[in-house]
C-alpha cells in the first residue's frame, strides 16, 4: 500500500511538472524600429551567414535551377535559356514563360533563325546525355512552334554534358547545366 501511494504521488508530481512546463510562455523583447537601410543591411548579412543548404534552396525549386546568374539574353528582356529537372524533358512553368517571350520576339523578328542547344549535367553516359539534350532542345522547339514560330527557323543541337556552364560537381552545378539555350544563328 505504501508503495502504491509513493508511485501515485510521484506520478502526480511528474504530471504537474509537465503541465507547468507546457504552459510556460516565452517573453519577447520589443526592439525599436530600424531604418529601411539598416533592414537591407541586416538581410544581406543574414544571406551571407546563411547555411549553404538555405542558399541552395533559394536557387532551386525541387531540383530545377531558378536563379539567373548563368542566364544570358536572346534579345533585350528575353532570357535565352530554360532549365530542367534531373532526367526530364518536361517544361516547368518558368520555362514555358521564358519560351513564350522568345516566341513573341521571334514572331516580331521574322528574319532571325535560331539554334536550340540541349544540355545535360555530368552524370550519365555520353550517349545518354546527348540523347537527353536533344529531347530537351526538341521540347523547347516544339513549344516555340506552338506559339507560331516556323520549324524552318529553328534548328536543334545537343551538346549533352560536353559544355557545362558550371563545372562543379554538386546539385546546384548540375541544375545549372540541365538546360536548353536558344542562340541566334544569323
Amino acid at each position: 500500500m505504501n508503495l502504491s501511494k509513493i508511485f501515485k504521488n510521484a506520478f502526480l508530481v511528474v504530471m504537474f511538472g509537465l503541465i507547468v512546463t507546457a504552459c510556460a510562455t516565452k517573453k519577447s523583447v520589443k526592439t525599436t524600429e530600424t531604418s529601411s537601410k539598416a533592414k537591407v543591411e541586416e538581410k544581406v548579412e543574414e544571406t551571407q551567414k546563411a547555411d549553404p543548404i538555405e542558399k541552395l534552396d533559394a536557387l532551386m525549386q525541387g531540383d530545377v535551377y531558378i536563379g539567373s546568374d548563368t542566364v544570358g539574353e536572346l534579345a533585350s528582356g528575353v532570357p535565352d535559356r530554360v532549365f530542367f529537372a534531373t532526367n526530364e524533358t518536361i517544361l516547368t512553368t518558368a520555362s514555358r514563360e521564358t519560351l513564350r517571350k522568345q516566341a513573341a520576339w521571334l514572331r516580331q523578328n521574322s528574319e532571325v533563325t535560331v539554334v536550340v542547344e540541349g544540355h545535360a549535367d555530368e552524370r550519365g553516359t555520353r550517349e545518354y546525355n546527348l540523347a537527353l539534350g536533344e529531347r530537351r532542345a526538341n521540347a523547347a522547339k516544339d513549344y516555340l512552334m506552338t506559339y507560331g514560330v516556323s520549324s524552318d527557323r529553328i534548328k536543334v543541337l545537343s551538346y549533352g554534358k560536353e559544355r557545362p556552364v558550371d563545372s562543379g560537381s554538386n546539385p546546384l552545378s548540375w541544375s545549372k547545366n540541365r538546360r536548353s539555350v536558344t542562340v541566334k544563328a544569323n
